[in-house]
């Protein structure tokens, strides 16, 4: 009876994006892994078909696991996979944990929050990677990364399958909370309105770069080398796929990798096995400091090699919770995001989950960092995460700016080895944020914030309202040009501290200077009428920079 219910097959191996079961492994294990996937596919189609109603779904899935389980089945795919358990050990508990997302698709069709389709992915992706650990006889300890590259996977899934699964099956996977922040679901499928999808997709994708540099570990954690090599293809085809949702429209267009990705994916592996090259913790946050692009990048290579691995964790931490706290997700769900933060750097010393984690325990323990600064950044990201934010007065921009810039310039002296300038790190952070506050006014303003404080504002006669009518405002420029003075003031005392400091340990604090005296000049000689956009450093004024960390302190 199931063979005569059963949907019409939708795909083959061939047809996913990512190696189900490749060339690189084993026939013997290649074999095992396609009854799993024949299997899983026939729940999907189950679940995914436009000829049943949700009970006739509910009951199929039901005979597929009775047929798993016991073995007895007129289903040739349960009967194979059950045997498949019986060789290996693996394969049934992973297949029923999938069927329970099976089920839920076929009567649950739209989220209510991340956590919500995380737990989704809990049981409709990580039981792959827990299938392929067991049958391969790997440690329970890697399944913590295997779960971040199969979570990572069904996102990127959904995401490049959203209009279709909208379309076709009325089911969509990004939390609707989420959507209304677009618009509602019409404006954000609507092919003509890019703009009100764009921060929700990248909002999205930053949440699997955070699953994918989880994922990095997960090569080097396998004793399998065609398992690692099978791990390596397929995290080198998601940050394919990532980079391509990052910067075309899945409404607008099919995203997706091609054969020249996979053949490359295929190299790379056989590469990494053949040098036996695997990604350490270190080289994960040297990659999110450098796909950041950030002016600190030149600060940071003027130092040893221990002091550059501690300030990359540094950065890639405040890279990761800047992140959230700039995204499009909703209050609620990034004061959770950073919460898991604050839980990470608490347990540092017993239980970092992430290699980011793992990367400031080793600094924190190396440099004697104070964790309480990073929950003052917290603080300040928490600050940022409101949908309107306005600083009353002085003292609320600066305790925020102490948060945000002069924690991690208070951490970043310890690493430079030049603890005697504490004080010099906390005002030169504050100088930094004022420059920070004048090069993105109009960036700001299109999240409803406004971080020069109302009172300034009101004695130039600007009053509180919508960010983009202050701004615009002829007498904003007023403020501005008070709170220039102050960042130039503050240059000029940071030149004065630095007469009695170590010069050459504070090198990179000293190259962040220039560079954001540099920004400073170059705001007011434009004016603060006419902003045009935010400014940005150019090739000469780089290499400007670059000569003088080449040049000894």
């Amino acid at each position: 009876m199931m063979r005569e219910a059963r949907p019409p097959a939708t795909k083959q191996p061939r047809d996913e994006n990512f190696p189900v079961a490749s060339l690189l492994l084993s026939r013997h294990d290649r074999a095992a892994v396609l009854a799993f996937y024949r299997f899983v596919r026939l729940a999907d189609d189950i679940a995914d078909s436009d000829r049943l109603t949700a009970d006739d779904k509910i009951a199929q899935l039901a005979a597929l696991e009775s047929g798993l389980t016991t073995g007895l089945s007129t289903c040739a795919e349960a009967e194979s996979l059950h045997a498949v358990d019986a060789a290996h050990g693996a394969g049934v508990a992973e297949a029923r944990a999938m069927l329970k997302a099976f089920r839920q698709d076929a009567t649950k069709d739209r989220y209510a929050d991340w956590a919500e389709l995380i737990e989704y992915c809990r049981h409709s992706a990580n039981p792959v990677g827990r299938f392929l650990l067991r049958l391969h006889g790997e440690p329970e300890s890697a399944n913590a990364a295997a779960d971040g590259l199969c979570t990572a996977l069904q996102i990127l899934n959904h995401l490049q399958d959203c209009s279709k699964d909208a379309r076709d099956l009325d089911r969509i996977y990004l939390p609707l909370p989420w959507l209304d922040r677009a618009g509602g679901q019409m404006a954000f499928f609507d092919p003509s309105r890019p703009e009100h999808r764009r921060r929700i997709l990248d909002t999205a994708l930053d949440r699997v770069d955070h699953l994918i540099d989880v994922a990095e570990a997960l090569p080097g954690q396998l004793k399998s080398r065609r398992l690692r090599a099978q791990s390596v293809a397929t995290l080198a085809l998601a940050k394919r796929l990532r980079d391509r949702l990052r910067s075309r429209d899945p409404v607008r267009e099919r995203v997706e990798v091609t054969k020249a990705d996979a053949a490359a994916a295929f190299l790379q592996s056989v590469g990494d096995r053949v040098f036996a090259r695997t990604r350490r913790d270190r080289d994960i946050t040297a990659a999110i400091v450098n796909r950041s692009g950030s002016s600190f990048r030149l600060g940071m290579q003027s130092l040893t090699d221990e002091k550059r691995r501690a300030i990359h964790a540094v950065y890639a931490f405040c890279r990761a919770v800047d992140d959230i706290a700039d995204g499009a997700a909703p209050v609620r769900e990034k004061e959770e995001f950073l919460d898991c933060w604050r839980q990470e750097i608490d347990t540092l010393d017993t239980r970092a989950v992430s290699p980011v984690g793992r990367e400031l325990a080793h600094a924190a323990a190396r440099f004697a960092l104070p964790l309480h600064e990073f929950h003052a950044v917290l603080d300040g990201m928490a600050t940022d995460s409101a949908d309107r934010l306005r600083f009353a007065q002085d003292a609320d921009l600066a305790r925020y700016a102490r948060q945000v810039a002069g924690s991690v310039g208070a951490l970043s002296v310890r690493i430079f080895g030049a603890k005697d300038a504490h004080e010099f790190a906390l005002d030169l952070g504050h100088t930094l944020q004022l420059v920070n506050i004048l090069r993105d006014v109009d960036e700001d303003a299109e999240r409803d914030r406004v971080y020069v404080p109302l009172s300034r504002l009101n004695a130039w006669g600007v009053a509180d309202g919508t960010a983009s009518a202050m701004v615009s405002d002829p007498r904003f420029a007023r403020a501005c040009e008070e709170l220039a003075r102050e960042a130039a003031a503050g240059f000029a005392a940071a030149d004065r501290s630095l007469r009695s400091l170590d010069r050459a340990a504070l090198k990179p604090a000293i190259l962040m200077l220039e560079s954001y005296r540099l920004i400073l000049d170059r705001l007011i000689a434009r004016g603060w009428t006419e902003r045009r956009g935010r400014l940005r450093l150019t090739t000469g004024d780089r290499l400007q920079l670059l000569g003088l960390a080449m040049r000894p302190a």
